[in-house]
């Protein structure tokens, strides 16, 4: 079985990139170590965030996360596949 080797160095340079996910734009604006996973944040929408109590109190960017690797850990996750660089 072959691995993958990607390194968070690499991943973090993705940070601000602008990608097409699900036929949206996006932007890479975090990587999280644990995974590791890509978060997305919508360019345009935006979703209620409630309180401490559940209640909506302010609108806040839609974000998404993508796992970089399928659970096996020697091929890139098919959600991660789907994004389309965009040009800036």
């Amino acid at each position: 079985m072959t691995t993958l080797k990607f390194s968070l160095h690499q991943l973090r340079g993705m940070i601000g990139v602008v990608v097409s996910y699900e036929g949206q734009r996006f932007q890479v604006i975090e990587v999280l170590e644990d995974g590791p996973y890509l978060v997305l944040q919508h360019s345009e929408d935006t979703s209620l965030q409630p309180d401490q109590h559940g209640d909506p109190r302010r609108r806040v960017p839609h974000t998404v996360t993508i796992p970089v690797f399928e659970k096996n850990g020697s091929e890139f996750h098919s959600r991660l596949l789907s994004l389309d660089l965009i040009e800036s």
